[in-house]
């Protein structure tokens, strides 16, 4: 079963006042490294940094993250 997690963080953080990834890291208490690799896809967020960073943009967890085998 090789899938990978897809994220809509970039174009939320771009719909959400043009927030940087060093504010959104901030607001969910990681480095802007890690965001960058969320996004890029290179790293999956554990479940309780994507609740985060969904709770952040006021989104339900599908609509940020979704899995595609």
């Amino acid at each position: 079963m090789d899938g990978q997690i897809v994220n809509q963080i970039r174009k939320l953080r771009f719909l959400h006042n043009e927030m940087t990834q060093q504010e959104l890291a901030e607001a969910v208490g990681v480095t802007r490294q890690t965001i960058n690799a969320i996004e890029a896809a290179k790293y999956s967020p554990s479940l309780e940094l994507a609740f985060k960073i969904s709770i952040v943009f006021d989104k339900p967890l599908e609509e940020v993250f979704s899995y595609q085998s």
